[in-house]
């Protein structure tokens, strides 16, 4: 199991202060590759960064740690062009932010980015079916979105063990939200 789980460690864990440094720090402790959440106010209540932050980012630490933007913005749309032109290697949208998957999967891949689809844990894994063909990666949040420091959800992994890993088992799928030391044996289950 070991050979496939990848880790991507959320820079909203990092001193802030000390972005690019701190980015640098997590690639040279191993991990695959970086988590930029991205939070509007609105989708979620808290705000983070946007795209300026995301090319300072790239414009300090180079073109190699991939960068996966968890969008948890409401009207996803409108920030996949400035996205992929500040340097987003992949574009990870909430089902429940769009009217329009379809045509926001192909925006995505047209800019450059791969695609990754994202659910909450109120979402039923089954709704992302219909897309699962056309993404690179599904995320299943294991706590509500747009809060730090939450309790991992152990009830979220049957999406993924049960029905996700079984239906689409060349699917990358990520865990999201709670998982540290206690709970990261549990989604290397994955």
């Amino acid at each position: 199991i070991a050979e496939v789980c990848r880790v991507g460690p959320s820079i909203l864990s990092s001193d802030l202060s000390q972005l690019g440094r701190e980015c640098e720090r997590m690639m040279e402790c191993g991990a695959d590759y970086l988590h930029l959440d991205v939070m509007d106010g609105h989708f979620v209540p808290n705000i983070t960064f946007g795209h300026p932050m995301v090319e300072c980012l790239r414009r300090c630490i180079g073109p190699d740690p991939f960068f996966d933007m968890h969008m948890m913005v409401s009207r996803p749309e409108q920030w996949v062009k400035p996205m992929a032109a500040a340097g987003a290697n992949q574009y990870t949208f909430h089902l429940e932010a769009t009217t329009n998957p379809g045509s926001l999967i192909k925006e995505i891949r047209e800019s450059g980015m791969k695609v990754g689809l994202a659910i909450k844990p109120g979402t039923t894994v089954e709704e992302l079916a219909p897309w699962a063909g056309q993404i690179d990666m599904a995320l299943v949040m294991t706590v509500e979105p747009g809060f730090g420091g939450q309790k991992f959800m152990e009830d979220m992994m049957p999406k993924v063990h049960n029905w996700l890993r079984s239906q689409f088992p060349s699917l990358d799928i990520e865990v999201d939200g709670g998982v540290g030391p206690d709970s990261i044996y549990r989604c290397a289950e994955v």
